[in-house]
């Protein structure tokens, strides 16, 4: 299949949009449909109107045809806060979503230094959520602390957006830690000043117990899908402990029908595992590749070669649980969870359940020791001896 490049360019004076590709007569009559298509002589090439939805037009037009490389058209992390403050100039202060401490504007400096860090980050195989969560945190640092720039601040300064803007803004034990984490990696990797550890305080850790369904729940939840890709999205996070990300990544040759197992490639701490797959999962699996006839990923989204939404996924699982009837309060990771806990339930050992799940540390595993019902109804009470 042959390549089409997109780009932005300011041409006569106009936003547009050019478009490189080999000499073909079907790319070209593509390329037409799109809005006030033009040959450019001097360009040596096709462009087009610039539009916000400009690289969903150009996947439409192209499908089937060529692959569109859309990365220039991507939004630069200062594109992104120049549009926030367009945003934020004509939204009414009496319709913003959440009262919030006011922070000062990003400087031109700072929008640097988080585009560098995006970078590395981004260079280094950080997981997307992670390159937008820290960069996220490392903006409000940067906006705190004005006037001083990144290169004048100190562990005081990350100490007083914990005492004046994190814990009077009502943000959770989990937002404070990811703000410290950001910020130490920032310091350590781009700004090269040390952030001393020792005079930041992190909140204590509080111990929840993940909750988890019963095996008739799921069986529930599963039963409750008429969509045979939805169904089995859902049915694969249960029978191999998958998180989100590690079913989205699945590729076509990660299912190893020989050897019954799941590749799972540079999962959480960039570590890759197998997982077994019973014979009943794979044939429901080779039933589906046989009707939607996916290119790349196992499971794609509205485009081939595309990897599925994670949003949507979301919605599914919650579709599912409305129909279903659960009640509990339940996310789509508590799949993983039951998985975990029905395995110890059936007296799989808890060294093969970390191994499966991928878990660096054994005493993350051990959690599900406490939501395991197998031990705890054998429990005689004491008052039924009264």
């Amino acid at each position: 299949m042959k390549n089409v490049t997109a780009e932005r360019i300011i041409h006569n004076g106009m936003n547009r949009v050019v478009l490189r590709f080999p000499y073909d007569n079907t790319l070209i009559a593509a390329a037409k449909e799109l809005t006030d298509a033009r040959w450019s002589s001097q360009l040596k090439c096709w462009h087009v109107s610039d539009c916000s939805d400009i690289i969903t037009l150009l996947l439409k037009v192209f499908h089937g045809k060529a692959y569109v490389d859309y990365t220039a058209l991507r939004p630069t992390f200062a594109d992104k806060i120049r549009a926030k403050r367009q945003d934020d100039q004509k939204t009414p202060s009496g319709l913003q979503n959440k009262p919030e401490i006011k922070l000062s504007q990003l400087s031109a400096k700072g929008i640097e230094y988080i585009d560098k860090f995006r970078s590395w980050m981004e260079a280094n195989r950080y997981p997307e959520s992670t390159v937008n969560t820290y960069s996220s945190m490392m903006e409000r640092f940067l906006k705190f602390s004005l006037p001083k720039e990144a290169d004048d601040c100190t562990s005081d300064d990350l100490i007083k957006i914990i005492n004046e803007y994190i814990l009077p803004g009502g943000y959770s034990q989990s937002f404070q830690n990811q703000m410290i984490s950001a910020v130490k990696k920032f310091y350590s990797q781009i700004c090269l000043i040390a952030i001393d550890p020792g005079k930041v305080t992190r909140p204590v850790p509080r111990y929840r117990l993940p909750n988890v369904m019963s095996k008739e729940e799921v069986k529930k939840l599963l039963n409750s899908l008429t969509n045979e890709k939805h169904r089995l999205m859902l049915s694969i996070i249960y029978a191999c402990g998958l998180r989100r990300s590690e079913l989205l990544q699945l590729k076509l040759e990660d299912v190893e029908r020989g050897r019954k197992l799941l590749h799972i490639r540079e999962a959480k701490g960039f570590k890759d595992r197998l997982v077994p797959v019973s014979d009943k999962t794979i044939e429901i699996i080779d039933c589906y590749l046989g009707r939607y006839k996916p290119e790349k990923y196992l499971f794609e989204g509205q485009w081939p070669k595309e990897m599925y939404s994670a949003t949507s996924l979301e919605r599914v699982f919650v579709h599912a649980c409305e129909k279903a009837g659960i009640k509990k309060k339940i996310t789509l990771h508590s799949l993983r969870h039951s998985y975990a806990t029905h395995l110890l339930e059936s007296g799989t050992d808890l060294r093969f359940i970390q191994e499966l799940l991928g878990h660096k540390s054994s005493k993350t595993t051990q959690i599900y020791t406490h939501v395991s019902t197998k031990s705890i109804q054998n429990i005689r009470s004491p008052f039924d001896d009264l």
